[in-house]
């Protein structure tokens, strides 16, 4: 019975789960980082050019405030998987059961 659950689980050092830490670490996590930064950036320069086409003093100004607004929130999101792993690598402590810790699981994904 104990080699079935080994089996179901996994030996790896995310029981199981590396396949979907995989995606995560190597798919959705560039994506939170990179694009989504790149995309606020894009978007409120867009607004921002076209307040200025517009000429209208009041429409630019509330577009500059929109693009620095979103120019924190890019850096922000961008920081956010650094202090996500960095918190994770604390919080992560060996667990004495074999199974592995965070970091260990993280490092693996790599």
């Amino acid at each position: 019975m104990s080699n079935l659950f080994q089996i179901a689980v996994g030996t790896d050092a995310c029981g199981g789960l590396l396949a979907i830490v995989k995606i995560i670490r190597k798919g959705i996590m560039p994506i939170v980082q990179i694009f989504i930064p790149i995309l606020l950036i894009v978007f409120g320069t867009v607004d921002l050019g076209k307040a200025v086409i517009s000429s209208d003093e009041k429409e630019v100004k509330q577009a500059q405030s929109r693009l620095i607004k979103r120019c924190i929130y890019a850096v922000a999101i961008f920081l956010v998987v650094t202090l996500v792993t960095v918190i994770m690598n604390i919080v992560a402590v060996g667990v004495s059961d074999g199974t592995g810790s965070w970091s260990e699981c993280w490092s693996a994904a790599a």
